[in-house]
């Protein structure tokens, strides 16, 4: 029997496989908050489409002006097409090869199609769920900016541009491992990293266009006594230790419920119960609990984070020091978070994410703030981004020439 090669979906080639959840880009922004260095298992696959794992689950997300759409890869009970069949009861996959200049038609040739199978209420409902969780969609964010611009005039400056940056509440042990692998390094190679401590020690679940996606590593799965040796010949470095060591000693004195649990205590407490196991730091500590924890308070610190505070708040801006210690971790944060009020750790993510390189263009191109109509497709958006910028061009150069041709004039007349 011939294998039909799966592929990663596309809106454009007809809705009818995915879902709907009703949010406005001002509540969440997808290409902003998904590779900002919070999870690194989110890839764009298509135009404004991700695909990543969540929740055991492959999933590529889009969306409109108040919309995000998502589609859940499932099995359809053939090897080699779609997730892994362990995943359960399943869908057919939507195959994402058509151009977007079909979009319209798509739609109308699926309307007159049953799909392959259907997805049971149960699993949208439960899927739906997932999703709200993960952005936790009950947080307001717009609410939250207006507060935060209210009380910090540079906060005001950046939020206009980039609106919709969301803390994404993870599985602990995925968050926590993740960012062990953060130490000394930058986001792309930490990508790298997670994409393979998932392929070697995770259980596989969907390949897409000859892309492999596997879920995260069990605790027990890390804390293996051959895991060190396997992630040295990785690339890990010294932090193929530190990932086996803390699972092992998490498995061994406090079982596999701690870090969840760790969600029902205070910041603190969470915080420095995490600084206990090999290579978590304060930074590290601060990131898990802010990031799947529930510690909205909590204020990641590292060198970036203290350039802002001197930077743009002028917070000690005659310190010489060169390394941060606890003590300069906790001022700086106690100082975000006299500012910013409860939520300190989602507005610091916000300054963060303005600052990263990959989105200074953003700065740079203030007529491109407001989203594009939810019917325009990837294709239109390229088209109005580039006229756009032709036009910027044109009309500098056209300025360029007048100003020239008037001095010519002025030349001409004082002679």
């Amino acid at each position: 029997m011939k294998t039909v090669m799966a592929k990663h979906a596309v809106l454009s080639s007809g809705a009818k496989m995915w879902r709907s959840l009703s949010c406005a880009k001002s509540e969440l922004r997808l290409d902003l908050t998904l590779a900002c260095g919070q999870s690194f298992r989110w890839r764009e696959t298509a135009e404004g489409h991700w695909t990543g794992v969540m929740a055991g689950r492959v999933w590529t997300l889009t969306q409109t002006d108040d919309t995000v759409w998502y589609h859940v890869y499932k099995d359809k009970g053939m090897q080699g097409e779609g997730c892994d069949s362990k995943r359960g009861a399943g869908v057919s996959l939507q195959m994402g090869n058509k151009s977007d200049k079909s979009f319209k038609g798509a739609l109308k040739k699926e309307e007159q199609e049953e799909p392959v199978a259907v997805t049971s209420v149960h699993d949208t409902e439960e899927e739906e769920d997932m999703l709200r969780d993960y952005f936790q969609l009950n947080v307001k964010l717009g609410d939250l900016y207006e507060e935060w611009g209210a009380a910090d005039p540079h906060f005001k400056c950046i939020a206009d541009v980039f609106t919709g940056v969301r803390m994404l509440r993870q599985d602990p042990t995925e968050c926590l491992f993740s960012f062990i692998c953060t130490s000394n390094n930058h986001i792309s190679r930490i990508q790298g990293m997670v994409e393979r401590l998932c392929q070697a020690l995770g259980a596989p679940l969907c390949q897409l266009d000859q892309t492999s996606y596997h879920n995260f590593p069990s605790l027990s799965a890390l804390a293996d006594s051959s895991v060190e040796a396997c992630l040295r010949d990785l690339g890990f470095g010294y932090r193929a230790r530190f990932l086996q060591q803390s699972a092992k000693q998490i498995l061994d004195t406090h079982g596999l419920q701690w870090l969840e649990g760790l969600r029902g205590v205070p910041y603190v407490q969470a915080r420095d119960a995490l600084r206990t196991l090999p290579g978590v730091g304060t930074k590290v500590a601060d990131c898990v609990c802010l990031m799947s924890l529930d510690k909205a308070e909590a204020v990641p610190i590292d060198t970036h984070v203290w350039q802002i505070a001197k930077r743009d708040y002028n917070y000690a801006s005659g310190n010489a020091q060169k390394s941060i210690t606890d003590k300069l971790h906790r001022d700086i944060g106690d100082f975000f978070r006299k500012l910013w009020g409860p939520y300190a750790g989602w507005a610091q993510s916000v300054l963060f994410c303005a600052d990263l390189k990959k989105f200074q263009k953003l700065k740079e191109m203030p007529d491109l703030k407001q989203p594009l109509k939810e019917e325009k497709g990837g294709g239109e958006m390229r088209v109005a981004y580039k006229k756009t910028k032709i036009k910027t061009e044109e009309d500098e150069t056209v300025k360029a020439m007048e100003t020239k041709s008037a001095g010519r004039k002025k030349a001409k007349v004082s002679v």
